[in-house]
């Protein structure tokens, strides 16, 4: 028996052969397969670098399926369900959208799929294929097995996942909609991931690494030995205790995604994020992960109704003055299923009620009418911060910055992410979602 595992793109313009980003290994399909028996072959195929081979011979398609994905998703099943091979969809959007994503598949997996895989082979072999498979809110799962990206051109960083979940409850996020608590993966099976990685440099992917911070610290504490340089995801906060920003740095952190999201405190009460700090506060803290030796990757994301023009270019300017190793300007997107869409939805702000299915719905479009300005201005104003923050004298005026805190690997990473950001944006915009003009022609 054997199956194929696609990861489907964004999308893109019909001048393009890939989007220029950041194409970082599939986690999904590595924990997949290390589930999968030996008996079953596997083969992989990336839609954001390589072309799909809609003739294969396998006896099931599977795709893990993001928002920004689903149309894609959709239409790349539906060319292998027109040769009778049974395709089954998973992940956060089919979680969200169960009844959509039955549409377009055999099979779909609502929730996490470790604990319901190994039975959804049983019935494959069976020809006893469910419609739907029920999984687990978490599932402690094994090492993740990347034999399937040799051969790929993924970044040279390992991809580690150490919990699930969030413990705050943000009214934009999808995931602590679903998963609604943090759940914290094993220590021993996380330095088993570590140690096995074939890249000294690791992205910790947690949406939250500090939701629990006893066992962060643990875990920092046994990453000591290992020598590798670490990037994950954080909030301000952790800059208030000093034995966990000592602990990251010695365990090799080098760069921390953190959610700023707005500087607007009737903003960050209306998305449920008032613990985010005060101005004055975040200022301090800031300084003090920048002293500790780790960058910041600061996130923005613009359209809550008290976003003014001045909003978004005071958010600039907090930006360039604290030399952030990265920045992203965000508008709002309203994801199914979390509080954001349904308040949009009954307010009838939303353009389009499903904007990742939508024919004329294009990437850094608006989907939803801001309260205090036109969607497409704020849509340009997001970009114009985007190449404002990428401007070649503020890159450089950051890059210096970064010099003095960072590994020389990291600030080459610095130059290659930077000096391509503002490129890197206007390949993105304007991308429709879904079909590949070339492959399904209207």
């Amino acid at each position: 028996m054997k199956i194929t595992f696609i990861v489907p793109a964004i999308g893109k313009k019909p001048e393009q052969k890939y989007i220029g980003t950041w194409k970082m290994e599939p986690l999904t399909y590595g924990t997949l397969s290390a589930l999968t028996p030996n008996e079953i072959e596997i083969d992989l195929y990336d839609d954001r670098i390589e072309l799909i081979d809609y003739d294969i011979d396998t006896d099931l398609v599977v795709l893990s399926v993001e928002t920004y994905t689903a149309k894609r998703a959709y239409a790349i099943a539906q060319r292998f369900r027109e040769r009778q091979i049974p395709v089954v969809l998973g992940g956060y959007h089919v979680t969200l959208c169960p009844e959509e994503a039955s549409l377009y598949s055999d099979c779909i997996v609502i929730g996490n799929a470790e604990g319901v895989w190994e039975q959804l082979l049983s019935d494959l072999k069976l020809g006893q294929l469910q419609k739907a498979y029920q999984g687990q809110a978490f599932y402690q799962r094994k090492c993740v097995d990347r034999s399937l990206y040799q051969g790929k051109k993924y970044l040279p960083i390992t991809l580690v996942e150490t919990g699930r979940g969030c413990c705050h409850d943000c009214d934009f996020c999808a995931i602590t909609h679903y998963y609604h608590t943090y759940h914290k993966r094993d220590i021993d099976l996380i330095i088993g991931d570590l140690a096995a990685s074939p890249h000294k440099h690791v992205f910790l992917v947690d949406d939250n690494l500090m939701a629990d911070k006893a066992n962060a610290k643990a875990l920092f504490k046994a990453m000591i030995p290992l020598g590798i340089k670490w990037a994950g995801q954080g909030t301000l906060a952790m800059a208030k205790d000093p034995e966990l920003l000592n602990l990251m740095k010695k365990s090799g952190c080098e760069l921390m995604l953190i959610g700023f999201e707005s500087l607007e405190q009737d903003n960050l009460k209306q998305m449920n994020k008032s613990f985010n700090l005060t101005l004055g506060e975040q200022n301090e803290l800031v300084k003090r992960i920048h002293d500790a030796g780790i960058g910041i990757y600061a996130t923005f994301v613009f359209g809550y109704d008290h976003d003014t023009l001045a909003t978004i270019e005071n958010t600039v300017r907090f930006a360039k003055k604290h030399n952030f190793y990265t920045a992203a300007f965000n508008h709002l997107l309203p994801f199914p299923g979390t509080p954001l869409y349904t308040r949009l939805l009954e307010q009838k702000r939303l353009i389009y009620d499903k904007w990742w299915l939508a024919d004329d719905y294009t990437y850094g479009e608006l989907a939803f009418v801001p309260k205090l300005m036109p969607a497409e201005r704020l849509s340009t104003m997001c970009r114009q911060a985007r190449k404002e923050f990428a401007s070649f004298p503020t890159v450089l005026k950051r890059g210096l910055h970064a010099m003095q805190r960072s590994s020389p690997l990291m600030w080459g990473v610095f130059w290659a992410m930077n000096l391509r950001l503002g490129e890197e944006i206007d390949e993105k915009m304007n991308v429709p979602l879904g079909r590949n003009l070339d492959e399904f022609p209207k």
